[in-house]
């Protein structure tokens, strides 16, 4: 890896000599006359390592470090000065500076500061990598489902995920725009800082603005001291906006002003608040239909609607249904201290072919239900909510007693095989086999 280093000095013939033996060393040199300069090269080059004089026209080395720290944190900085003095060097150090030199220089000794600092930063940049991969595991993790669709909003998280846009999740009450909302804040850059959620619709009109944005000491009856409001407490971070469809027009105003100037005042405040969020929202609702009833503003949803995300229902992704079930069931075996190896392919036949009105929500529900009510390590079909098992007639295949067990599996293979409408995939997942069992066990029936 060939670093590249930034010689920010006001005269010439010391920053140029410095940057020819820089370079003689293998480095890539930028140089800059004085702070202001020095800042411009940051912002568009990939830069490794600051080496600057303490005193400049325009901008000093030490107004430069104080930028660098606060905006380029894992930039090492090597102070240099004429004017050496340890008030100086530790006032420096205490502001973050990587280290001090005093000229005239040895290059000896410079050279060895900054191969120890960029090791170090090597090892930062290592790091924050892995732990970017980490990130992108854990948030791949929160999502579980194979299927077309949901692969291919994984993929639109993780290309938004890095960005400051507002983004809208659309679809029906419990598909998931919470755990999809948790994985775009997990790959962010915002991930270490507030992620703060709001349910819209859980709040009153009167308290939803004052949630949203504070209120002072005396602004209504029982304001008894003042309140930060949840952007406030979000700052630098990402703010969750569900049910954001239930927010009444005076509320709908300030959240415009918010996403336009980044800009608020408590309720019955007159201060000017300052904030740096990241909005996400989420709605069951028709936005654009709401629009037009006048029920909602188009600017402000313009304004939310900048990346929307649709999470289909459960409905419209039943390849999930399995790999959802099964997550679930260990999940709440593990939480109620159970043994549950798996469940019957009767079980899974009565899951796939479910409406799930209530989708994701409804599919937890059930399999908690059914793992606490489970006496074996199997889950089966008495195991179900009593709605799902009265509803679930036609899942059922008729043996009688007396048929051989390679008749019975015949038959259970076969009914699977129709319910799916021939769809052999399908099939082997529901039945909870291979495609290549599957596969073998029919050429095995077309034989007989």
């Amino acid at each position: 890896m060939k670093f590249n280093i930034l010689v920010a000095d006001d005269e010439v013939n010391i920053r140029r000599g410095l940057a020819m033996g820089l370079t003689d060393e293998g480095y890539n040199v930028y140089e800059a006359g004085n702070g202001l300069e020095a800042l411009k090269i940051i912002a568009s080059k990939d830069v490794d390592l600051v080496i600057t004089d303490l005193k400049m026209p325009e901008m000093t080395g030490e107004e430069l470090l104080k930028n660098i720290t606060a905006n380029y944190k894992n930039i090492p900085v090597i102070i240099l000065t004429g004017h050496g003095t340890i008030e100086t060097a530790v006032e420096t150090m205490h502001n973050g500076a990587y280290d001090f030199m005093t000229k005239p220089l040895n290059l000896d000794h410079l050279f060895l500061i900054i191969k120890r600092a960029l090791s170090n930063r090597q090892l930062v940049l290592e790091h924050n990598e892995l732990q970017a991969q980490v990130e992108k595991m854990k948030a791949s993790s929160m999502i579980v489902g194979k299927s077309p669709k949901m692969r291919q909003i994984m993929e639109t998280v993780e290309q938004v995920a890095g960005t400051r846009a507002s983004i809208l999740l659309t679809g029906e009450s419990g598909v998931g725009k919470e755990v999809i909302a948790n994985a775009i804040q997990s790959l962010s850059d915002r991930r270490d800082k507030p992620f703060i959620k709001v349910h819209c619709a859980a709040l009153a009109e009167g308290l939803l603005e004052s949630e949203l944005f504070g209120h002072e000491k005396g602004a209504f009856t029982n304001a008894i001291a003042r309140k930060k409001g949840k952007f406030e407490l979000a700052d630098k971070g990402t703010i969750f906006l569900d049910e954001i469809g239930e927010i009444n027009q005076n509320t709908q105003v300030k959240l415009l002003r918010i996403i336009q100037e980044r800009e608020f005042e408590r309720v019955g405040g007159e201060e000017t608040i300052k904030v740096d969020v990241r909005i996400i929202s989420a709605t069951n609702r028709n936005l654009e239909q709401e629009v037009k009833k006048g029920n909602f503003r188009e600017d402000l949803f313009y304004r939310l609607n900048v990346v929307n995300i649709n999470i289909p229902p459960l409905r419209e992704r039943r390849e999930d249904i399995p790999l959802m079930a099964t997550a679930f069931m260990n999940h709440f075996a593990k939480e109620n201290n159970k043994q549950i190896n798996g469940m019957d392919s009767k079980v899974m036949a009565i899951l796939y072919n479910n409406p799930w009105p209530g989708n994701i929500r409804e599919l937890q529900n059930c399999m908690e239900n059914a793992v606490i009510m489970c006496r074996g390590n199997i889950l089966t079909v008495d195991d179900l909510p009593f709605a799902m098992r009265k509803d679930s007639g036609d899942n059922y295949v008729k043996i009688r007693l007396g048929t051989t067990l390679d008749n019975a599996e015949k038959s259970i293979i076969m009914a699977t095989l129709d319910m799916c409408k021939g769809n052999k995939s399908k099939a082997a997942e529901v039945l909870a086999i291979g495609r290549k069992t599957l596969h073998r066990k029919l050429d095995e029936y077309a034989e007989n």
